[in-house]
């Protein structure tokens, strides 16, 4: 009984990760022609606070040389040890905190109207923003770091959900091409997760592809991808890739996307049934 129960389980587990190997469907699709001026490249990095490897940071994003770097848990040190990135990348909006939610947002390119969110807890920020590409188009950003069940602290992962649900609403809602870029402290093939893609019809460019675990760092065989990047249909994929640590708990994620308007026509979203969006609703208006 114990050995077929452990199989149901293997396969299961198995039926939930395959997506996530070569085996499984693409979501978004390689841009097989290079435009100039529709591309942005994106490095997602959780420093981790207590790190003190700032120039094995700064070693890292310069041989990694992206438009748009998101550092996550960045407080005021981390902030003074990295401003030599606004040489670079002159657009930014920095977000320094001591509690380990901390974010500072460097870009190439234009931030137009960057606004500071605290969309479920008073002490837990997110980064909204248009940017603007070289070539004319606008596109909408939302930097996340919702906060992860934990034991003893934060049991049940209602604030996670609840934020990630609320993003959903505004990437459904905006009009420009969307991209969702953080630590959302959720895998990639969590109940949460497929539900925050049904609800925002944005797009995982991990499926089909592979996990790109990038937590945790020091323990090879525990390893989970937590750093995400999701995206509008109107986006192909470049590169991804997972770039060298630096003594943090993670492995920052490189991405670099093309907006192509008639990807729209080739890419799909995944449905929400009507008991997602029941579902969806009573997240969203959980008490906190």
């Amino acid at each position: 009984m114990l050995i077929g129960l452990l199989s149901l389980n293997l396969a299961f587990l198995g039926y939930q990760i395959i997506p996530f190997t070569p085996f499984g469907k693409k979501h978004i699709l390689w841009s097989k022609n290079y435009i100039s001026g529709q591309s942005i490249s994106i490095i997602i990095s959780n420093v981790f606070q207590d790190n003190t490897n700032f120039q094995g940071c700064l070693d890292v994003l310069s041989k990694n040389e992206a438009d748009l770097i998101l550092l996550l848990e960045t407080n005021k040190i981390w902030e003074q040890q990295t401003i030599s990135l606004q040489k670079t990348h002159p657009f930014h909006y920095r977000i320094p905190q001591e509690n380990t939610y901390g974010m500072i947002l460097y870009s190439k390119y234009e931030l137009i109207g960057p606004e500071l969110k605290f969309l479920v807890e008073d002490d837990i920020p997110s980064i909204h923003t248009k940017i603007r590409l070289p070539c004319g188009q606008i596109i909408q950003l939302y930097a996340l770091h919702p906060t992860p069940p934990v034991p003893n602290e934060n049991p049940r992962s209602t604030e996670r959900d609840k934020e990630l649900l609320l993003i959903a609403d505004m990437a459904k809602a905006c009009s420009d091409p969307v991209i969702v870029i953080g630590d959302m402290n959720d895998v990639a093939w969590s109940y949460t997760t497929e539900l925050f893609l049904k609800m925002s019809g944005l797009l995982d460019p991990r499926r089909g592809r592979g996990f790109y675990n990038s937590f945790h760092a020091h323990y090879p065989f525990m390893r989970f991808p937590l750093d995400h990047a999701f995206i509008s249909t109107d986006f192909k994929l470049h590169n991804i890739k997972r770039l060298p640590n630096f003594n943090s708990d993670h492995f920052p994620i490189y991405i670099e996307l093309q907006n192509e308007p008639s990807a729209e026509l080739q890419q799909q979203s995944i449905k929400a049934s009507p008991e997602d969006i029941a579902i969806a609703q009573a997240k969203k208006h959980a008490v906190t």
